[in-house]
């Protein structure tokens, strides 16, 4: 497998693949990426070109995504649709990356008889009680709760019924919040450290009992190229770094990492359908595949994930004013 095709490459989760590939492995990527709001080629910036080719395009493109399979061994498919806020916005751009984009690769990957990993998120499985002592595994039943985890959904469930129906060599990952480098601002983490850095009070919805499963982006990378290298065929892994952290305590970490008041912070109105707790067992691909999270200190991640936007601020600027116009208008 040593040329890859990696779609949503230039986006948080893919160009932290991007990165990790190369500095891990002698692969060869083609980055394909529609460069939507939340796509930056700078995210690729210092990856040898020898190594590592971009290409602008859709994924639910046929014509393009049938070429590029022609030199490819293994897909990575990273693109997606994937803020829950804008999915409430507009439901339509998820239907159409995270359900046609997906088939429309799963029928190529067919036609060439392409390695293919789908990475998917814990959203499908719904929420879990906040006093649950349950974590999700990989036969939870599904259960999305909002546009973008019910497209993550059916995008899942195209994958195992290509494997079943078709024969396609595929392996499925859904794995817990991530956070790391190059993520958009739009996302929980980042907003509120570049909140922080602008002089801007960091936003908390609702009461901010909601509880997430954090794993470091690095981590992340880690798990999918095992999976893409040793997983079995036809299987999904659940990618988990047993990092439960409720909103309430991220946020005061932040403000505490970054020298501010543990209480200066604004509660705004809460999400529609805010799912209460999400919380990843991984046992599956520890057990079979030996995967383990380097990241197992989320303080000692999340600060060097602060430092990293306090360094890059070129890279998010641009962003950040749409984001909080975004906000502002939803009261949020």
């Amino acid at each position: 497998m040593s040329r890859l095709l990696v779609t949503g490459g230039a986006g948080f989760i893919g160009s932290n693949f991007v990165h990790h590939v190369v500095a891990h492995t002698d692969h060869h990527v083609t980055v394909l990426d529609k460069l939507t709001y939340a796509g930056n080629r700078e995210s690729l910036a210092g990856l040898p070109e020898a190594r590592v080719r971009f290409v602008h395009g859709d994924i639910a493109d046929p014509a393009l995504v049938d070429d590029l399979m022609t030199s490819t061994d293994a897909v990575v498919h990273y693109a997606a649709e994937s803020h829950n806020d804008n999915s409430l916005d507009d439901p339509r751009p998820f239907l159409d990356t995270n359900i046609i984009g997906t088939y429309t690769l799963l029928e190529a990957a067919r036609r060439h008889g392409t390695r293919f990993h789908h990475v998917s998120t814990d959203e499908v499985y719904g929420d879990l009680e906040l006093d649950d002592p349950a974590r999700f595994t990989e036969t939870t039943p599904y259960n999305p709760s909002s546009p973008y985890s019910s497209t993550k959904a059916g995008s899942d469930l195209l994958v195992r019924a290509w494997v079943r129906s078709f024969g396609v060599q595929a392996t499925i990952s859904n794995c817990s919040n991530n956070y790391g480098p190059y993520q958009h601002v739009e996302k929980f983490i980042p907003r509120q450290i570049t909140n922080v850095i602008r002089g801007i009070r960091p936003k908390l919805y609702g009461k901010g009992e909601n509880v997430r499963d954090w794993i470091h982006a690095d981590d992340h990378s880690s798990a999918v190229l095992t999976i893409l290298e040793r997983g079995r065929i036809g299987e999904t892994y659940l990618i988990g770094a047993d990092g439960e952290k409720n909103n309430k305590d991220v946020v005061e970490l932040i403000l505490d990492l970054m020298g501010e008041p543990t209480d200066a912070y604004d509660h705004v109105t809460d999400r529609a359908g805010h799912d209460l707790r999400y919380a990843i067992d991984s046992s599956k691909l520890r057990d079979e595949l030996g995967w383990r999270p380097q990241y197992r200190d989320f303080e000692a991640g999340l600060s060097a994930t602060i430092d990293w936007y306090r360094s890059h601020e070129a890279w998010w600027a641009g962003a950040k004013d749409a984001t909080e116009a975004f906000y502002t208008a939803k009261g949020q």
